[in-house]
């Protein structure tokens, strides 16, 4: 991810650009967190979204929107989902549509739980240019609270508990249970989807090493290829999962 060009629109500003790079260096965080809310009863996160990159060709002028989308999947590569913007300018997309974009489109990334906010890199820039009445105004219209656009927080809980940074909480929590389940399920160990994906390829997007461990402890095979011919530790390096390189 480290070489791919970012996005943006003539004229912005050095202070968006650097928010747009940020956001993709820390967006692993993002899909860590929903891997894992797609997987509990009951729901955690108030609000789940990505900003991305838009492009089209028009009169000759590539013309860019950053526009946000929800219902997110990410396959390691490409980022889906459902945009939930009207475009301005843009004709070859709409409010609605479901579209899939590369990972170095995105310009932000944002969810929320228990009245914090993580992410929202280009949010918190808006907001760092802000009066302290246009900041509550622009809260109170999202129905969140920013906080300090100074302390941008990416994982849940990670000034108490700095170590979820490298481990979702839930990943060593579901040890055990994932353990069973395989045992009494063990075609799940090494099962590929349509797109040639096991459940190591999963994990290892995700950045849980607990559950990559118990995997590959069960016999998952670790050099098994998706159809676009990744294993999972191509996508631990291109997510730059470090704690996981030495499993993989």
């Amino acid at each position: 991810m480290e070489n791919t060009p970012i996005f943006f629109a003539d004229g912005e500003s050095q202070n968006m650009i650097n928010a747009f790079e940020k956001a993709q260096e820390t967006f692993k965080y993002f899909w860590r967190e929903l891997s894992w809310e797609y997987r509990r009863i009951i729901p955690a996160l108030d609000v789940a979204c990505v900003k991305l990159a838009f492009t089209q060709d028009i009169e000759g002028e590539t013309i860019v929107e950053h526009m946000w989308i929800n219902e997110i999947n990410f396959d390691g590569e490409k980022i889906k989902g459902i945009l939930v913007n009207d475009p301005n300018d843009l004709t070859n997309v709409s409010n609605g549509d479901y579209v899939e974009i590369p990972i170095n489109q995105i310009s932000d990334w944002l969810f929320a739980t228990q009245d914090k906010t993580y992410g929202g890199f280009t949010i918190q820039a808006m907001r760092s240019e802000m009066t302290e009445t246009e900041r509550q105004e622009h809260d109170d219209a999202w129905g969140l609270d920013f906080g300090d656009y100074n302390d941008i927080l990416v994982a849940y809980e990670q000034k108490e508990k700095p170590e979820n940074l490298t481990e979702h909480p839930m990943s060593i929590n579901m040890k055990d249970s994932l353990a069973n389940f395989i045992k009494e399920n063990p075609n799940e160990l090494n099962g590929e989807d349509e797109f040639g994906y096991t459940f190591l390829h999963r994990e290892a997007i995700a950045g849980n090493s607990t559950i990559v461990k118990v995997l590959l402890d069960l016999g998952a095979d670790k050099d098994a290829k998706t159809n676009a011919n990744k294993t999972a530790r191509d996508f631990a390096e291109s997510l730059k999962w470090e704690h996981l390189l030495p499993l993989l």
